[in-house]
């Protein structure tokens, strides 16, 4: 199917509006006209025969019309008015004809046309050979004490009628055509406002989409327009960062991938020609399922990213004791916090809170956050947990006192692959994605996670929770 541009679709909706108004005038509109020229003619004939039997007809039973003066007058009546009188009897013999040249006093209407005086009106029919043009008819009858004495004919050409109704209707065509003419004026202005407009975005966009993010975008004067090209504009620009972060992320993927490759591809050669004596090989396949495992925790990561942005995080609501979850994780980390000779502080308020969330995946919050922890903390220093509830909400913290994280580092942290500095710990251990899911999954809740940190005294990190209503 062809779609055609608006500026085209403008203006054929244009002349099929202006062809199709033009149509009803010539129709509709003229027969509208017409009829109402008829009724108004017809009314006024009416009310010129009512005056007549009223003014200028005997009172008595018999119809005396022989007086030339009133001739006349019917005469100079049809001059004045272009309409033509008949008086007939009560048989519809025409005593008086006001047309003094196609007079036709004394012949019989029935004669000619036998339900002519039977009408209160006719339009367009006539006695034949009595008059030779279409005429608008008018049927008068005048009574005296209750018969019939004779009848009042007046007559209008219907031909006058049709060239009024044509000077009209040509009136109305010639303001009409005036109309267009306008109405042109204003298509084309709305065509500079919004079609040109939509041409020079549509070509930015264009040009956006093939990468070209520096092209300029065109100022536009209406608040529609550049509201349009404002939007279109913040959408290039989040497909640039779009862009940069996929740029960066495979980069990021690339480089966490290939350290641990390349030590497990370095270390199983060595063990595989002997340049690794059997007597350290335990020592280097401790170093191999290391990385195996550091390899196996990015890609659970990655996916558990990627099917966060396909499908968002499906929260399983229950009730739990949040500090008993907190204990649990706490003794998950009992190795790495000997290690480094790490105490963790358990400082809660009640002895059990229950909160309403998703067990496994606030679990995985604080194994991210505890982890995180551990790993920034001074040897031989002290990581406190603390919970308390507020208003029906449950706060935990988990504060360390290792190095903390520099100021205009703090708003970079959520984002995916992000670590610090190499002082901080760009180590193997590391993903950069932690914290970023981290945060989805308190988001995901409907709850606020935020960070307080000084550089070299250590960071707290506190989230809230929803306390299960009594």
């Amino acid at each position: 199917m062809k779609i055609f541009s608006l500026g085209f679709q403008f203006i054929v909706s244009y002349l099929v509006l202006a062809i199709s108004i033009l149509l009803l005038l010539n129709t509709y509109g003229n027969s509208v006209i017409y009829g109402h020229l008829i009724d108004s003619k017809e009314a006024r004939l009416y009310k010129e025969a009512s005056h007549i039997a009223s003014s200028y007809i005997p009172k008595s039973a018999s119809l005396d019309l022989s007086g030339e003066a009133l001739k006349r007058q019917f005469e100079s009546f049809q001059e004045l008015n272009n309409m033509r009188i008949w008086i007939a009897d009560s048989n519809g013999t025409i005593l008086i004809d006001s047309d003094t040249a196609k007079n036709q006093t004394g012949k019989n209407i029935r004669n000619y046309e036998k339900t002519f005086l039977n009408q209160q009106s006719i339009s367009g029919r006539h006695p034949k050979q009595l008059i030779h043009q279409p005429m608008l008819s008018v049927i008068y009858p005048i009574t005296r004490s209750m018969q019939m004495n004779g009848y009042i004919i007046l007559m209008a050409p219907i031909q006058a009628i049709e060239e009024q109704t044509t000077q009209i209707l040509n009136t109305i065509i010639i303001c009409y055509i005036i109309t267009l003419c306008l109405t042109a004026l204003v298509f084309v202005y709305l065509n500079h406002q919004s079609v040109r407009p939509l041409k020079k975005m549509t070509a930015a966009a264009r040009q956006y989409a093939d990468g070209h993010f520096d092209y300029p975008m065109v100022k536009f004067n209406g608040q529609d327009q550049a509201a349009l090209a404002s939007a279109i504009q913040y959408l290039a620009e989040k497909m640039q960062t779009m862009n940069e972060y996929q740029k960066q992320f495979l980069a990021n993927v690339s480089h966490d991938f290939r350290s641990p490759l390349t030590s497990i591809k370095g270390y199983t050669e060595a063990i595989s020609d002997g340049t690794i004596p059997p007597e350290m090989q335990e020592k280097y396949l401790d170093i191999i399922l290391f990385e195996v495992d550091r390899l196996h925790k990015l890609t659970n990561q990655l996916l558990e990213l990627n099917q966060i942005e396909s499908n968002g995080i499906l929260l399983e609501i229950t009730s739990f004791d949040i500090n008993a979850v907190i204990k649990e994780t706490v003794e998950t980390f009992e190795t790495q916090c000997d290690k480094k000779q790490i105490t963790v502080d358990l400082i809660l308020d009640t002895p059990a809170v229950l909160v309403d969330a998703d067990l496994p995946k606030i679990q995985r919050v604080l194994q991210n956050l505890l982890d995180n922890a551990i790993k920034f903390s001074k040897t031989g220093s002290t990581i406190e947990i603390h919970t308390t509830e507020k208003q029906q909400k449950c706060f935990i913290s988990i504060k360390d006192h290792g190095i903390g994280i520099p100021r205009e580092d703090l708003h970079k942290i959520w984002t995916r692959f992000y670590k610090g500095d190499l002082s901080r710990g760009r180590n193997k251990t590391g993903t950069g994605l932690g914290l970023s899911i981290t945060k989805e999954i308190i988001e995901a809740h409907n709850e606020n996670i935020n960070v307080i940190s000084t550089e070299g005294a250590g960071t707290e990190f506190l989230f809230s929770l929803p306390v299960t209503s009594p």
